[in-house]
Formats: structure tokens, sequence, C-alpha cells
């Protein structure tokens, strides 16, 4: 099957990050099985989701992990012109949810398999297929986790998140966490019988304000990235009940976005305590939980890797990026790890997704070339 083939029927496959994934982990294992493979099935702690890792070659040498999540953000209140669920062809593009973020990479392996396969690999070439990428890359952990027992410690990891086939060397870490502050009922007519659970809120957003003013000013920077130094930001809000009832909740959702070397459980570990020191005087209790974190990927000191990628792509290595990815934990597997990807992360998440037709090719002859490279003795 052409790539397009296979990327309208993972398109078709609406599984959402935090549900169970059977859909689209089933199409992936179909493909997989109809070419002769036979994928190791991880199911994650939650017992409904699964990542799928196949190999093709000798699992006993160190090979190159080609890793993608098979997740993809909601549609919900997006205008879109087709279905989202549906791959449409409309002025030589390719449009779906999913198409550049990131189900163009995953047709693109599942299309090369049979090339994989004629190759004859001495080194083997990994195909992981992960979920909960898109709410903190909660299930390739568990994948990188199970590797040990499955095959050889790899050499390498190519994350195929959409970079518009430029192999991308570092990117920044992300911690997200919520905030749940408890503060005391009373009736609005008397406020001073009560604790003001989104007043305390209002001071913890100005500090988050503060802190995020600070590190632009103060750093650390690494001016590889742009911005060039961490940021922290409140996203979400939510708190009360009713006009004329004195608020007893409020929660906030914040996420800090830190450079190669800084650390962002120590940013947040900031705002909390901050916001811990508001709670004798204007709130019950302030609760942090994790939502989601992932490393940094920091640039590699070996040109080793960057140098085949941009071979093989044709693309110049583009020094940094201030999105996530799952490459981080690879690099902190001890895995080197670099980005590279058919489609552009400016298209992701937005209403009428697409990718061009000659991305998925271009990216068919990267892995082609990467088959060659590792077929050689």
């Amino acid at each position: 099957m052409t790539p397009e083939e296979i990327l309208a029927d993972l398109i078709s496959c609406d599984d959402l990050p935090g549900q169970p994934n059977r859909a689209i982990a089933g199409c992936v294992e179909g493909h997989l099985r109809r070419m002769g493979i036979e994928p190791v099935i991880l199911t994650g702690p939650e017992g409904d989701r699964v990542n799928i890792l196949a190999t093709i070659g000798p699992r006993d040498r160190s090979g190159v992990i080609l890793s993608g999540h098979m997740d993809v953000v909601p549609v919900a209140g997006q205008d879109w012109s087709s279905d989202p669920f549906r791959l449409t062809r409309r002025d030589d593009r390719l449009y779906g949810r999913g198409t550049s973020d990131m189900k163009g990479f995953l047709a693109c392996m599942l299309a090369m398999v049979p090339e994989f396969q004629a190759a004859t690999l001495q080194r083997p070439l990994h195909l992981a297929f992960s979920y909960d990428e898109e709410i903190g890359c909660r299930g390739v952990g568990h994948l990188i986790a199970a590797l040990p027992d499955l095959v050889a410690a790899p050499m390498a990891c190519i994350v195929g998140e959409p970079s518009a086939m430029r192999p991308v060397l570092s990117h920044k870490g992300k911690r997200s966490t919520l905030l749940r502050i408890a503060g005391r009922a009373a009736h609005s007519s008397q406020p001073d019988a009560g604790l003001n659970a989104i007043y305390a809120g209002a001071e913890i957003l100005l500090a988050i304000r503060a802190l995020n003013e600070r590190l632009a000013v103060q750093g650390p920077f690494d001016h590889r990235f742009s911005p060039p130094h961490s940021t922290v930001v409140a996203g979400v809000v939510r708190g009360g009940s009713a006009v004329n009832i004195i608020p007893d909740r409020c929660e906030i959702e914040m996420e800090v976005r830190s450079v190669p070397g800084a650390d962002p459980a120590e940013i947040t570990a900031e705002i909390v305590a901050l916001a811990q020191a508001l709670v004798p005087e204007k709130a019950l209790s302030v609760e942090a939980c994790e939502l989601s974190a992932y490393p940094a990927l920091p640039p590699s000191g070996d040109p080793t890797l960057a140098g085949l990628m941009a071979r093989l792509s044709g693309g110049a290595p583009l020094q940094s990026v201030s999105y996530g990815t799952e490459a981080g934990l690879y690099h902190a597997a001890g895995i080197p790890s670099i980005i590279c990807g058919p489609g552009e992360i400016a298209r992701a998440h937005r209403p009428d997704e697409f990718i061009l037709p000659e991305e998925l090719a271009h990216c068919c002859q990267m892995l082609r070339g990467l088959a060659g490279h590792l077929a050689a003795p």
C-alpha cells in the first residue's frame, strides 16, 4: 500500500489522548501483520492503551528506532472544511486530523516496511508507536522501559514530529502542574466570614507572571532557543460556583518550558512554595498535582547523527525548537535522539490540518536511505 492509502486508514481512527486506543493500535498492528511482522504489544498501566514495537533485522545488534505517537488532539470547537477523520485530497493537499502531527510519519514507516525487509539489514530498524504523547508523552516512557528486555541497546532514535524534513537537534523541557486552592465558603454578604479562593488564586497568578518576567531578564539563557530563556505561564483558571457565594475553591493549570540545563521541577517548586506561603491568611490549603512532564532534548556533542540525518533528508539541521517531543525521554534513557519528519508544526492542532503528498515521498526517500545505511556491512 502507498503512504497515502495507509494514511487514510490511520486518519479514520479518531482515538484521542487519555482514552482507549484500540482502533488506531489495531490499525497499526493489522498493517504490520499483513506484511509478515509480528509486533510486540505493550499494554500500559492504564490497561486500555498500548504501545507497539516492531523490529526488522537482527534484534541482538544495536539499531535505530523510528518513533511516533498514535494519538491526535481533539477537533471540538474547530471549523473544518471537511471531515477531520476522513483523509480528503483537495488542491494537492491531504487534509485530516493528524496528517502532519504525526500520522504522516507513521504512514511512511509502515509503507516502507517491504523495502526494509528486502534490504537485508545488518543493524535493525525498530518501529515504535506510542500513546498519549499529546498530554505529556505519557505512553512512550513505558515502551522505553521495556526496550532492554526486547532488543539490544539502540544506537539512535529518530522522532518523526513534523519538522519540514529538517533534522532538529534540541528542544525545551516541559512540566505542567495543577494548583488546587481550598478556601472557605460563606454568603457573599459576609465576605469576611469566608476565605476567597479566587483571591488567593489571583495572587498566585501575579506570582507566576512575575517569575516569568524575572526569567526573561535574569535567565539562564540559551540563545539557540526563541525565546532564549525558560518560561512559566498560567493557561487555565477555574473557580467558584455562584456570584453570591464566597468561592471555596480555585484551580490553576500552569506550565513551565525550560531550556536545557534548567530544571522545570525547580521552577515549578518556586511557584508552589510561593502559593503555599499564602495559606495562613489567604487560603486553607494549596495542593500541587503534576499533569505531565518530559525532559529537554539537549544538543548532542557528537555530530554523527546530525550529519547522517542531514545527508539522508537533504535538509540543513535546525539547532532548536521550543515545542517538545518524546525525543527528550529517549535521550534521558541514553539513546542519542533527533527529530525529523514530514509536515510542519505550524499546521498541527489547527482546523484543516494537512500534509503534502511530496512531503510523504520525501520522508520515504529519507527512510530508504536510512535502510541502505543500516544494510551496509
